[in-house]
């Protein structure tokens, strides 16, 4: 049985989360849209205002996966929750239960904070991932689109007039 260990990012951990990020990316075929800047990273996780937080994952002392998570508020229910943006194991962790101890240390952290969920998007083509999800008792939010506005789409609206 591997010893597995979740940990809360340091700053010294940037090299390493970028390189989850990009692997990530590379498993999703998405490559070409990681622009990450070291510093601004390092900035936005561990500086004066932190925008999101970071779990290491370790499998016998090793590096092998992160979530990277941050907050947001649920209006209904009137408390917040816990967005997790990234999850990623490396392929030789995967079966390990690595993936399921980063998850159980966030719904950890959601209970300790009084938050009233835990949420996150998938890939629709990503079936291990979607199967490991609903094992764990994650419901498809099928009735929701998600929408986003980026680059120039989220330039343009910024200058409309109020």
């Amino acid at each position: 049985m591997p010893h597995l260990h979740i940990r809360s990012a340091q700053p010294d951990d940037i090299g390493l989360i970028i390189g989850f990020i990009r692997e990530l990316a590379d498993y999703e075929k998405l490559s070409d849209q990681v622009v990450v800047d070291p510093a601004q990273m390092r900035e936005h996780l561990f500086g004066t205002r932190p925008f999101a937080e970071v779990l290491i994952g370790e499998v016998d002392g090793a590096a092998a996966g992160f979530a990277l998570f941050f907050h947001n508020y649920s209006t209904f229910l009137g408390k917040p929750g816990i967005y997790l943006e990234d999850l990623y194991v490396r392929s030789k962790a995967r079966g390990t239960g690595l993936g399921t101890a980063l998850l159980g240390k966030l719904a950890s952290l959601a209970i300790e904070r009084g938050c009233g969920r835990l949420e996150w998007s998938v890939l629709d083509w990503n079936e291990p991932a979607i199967d490991f999800y609903k094992r764990l008792g994650a419901q498809p939010l099928d009735d929701w689109t998600q929408y986003r506005l980026t680059g120039p789409a989220l330039h343009e609206l910024s200058q409309r007039p109020v």
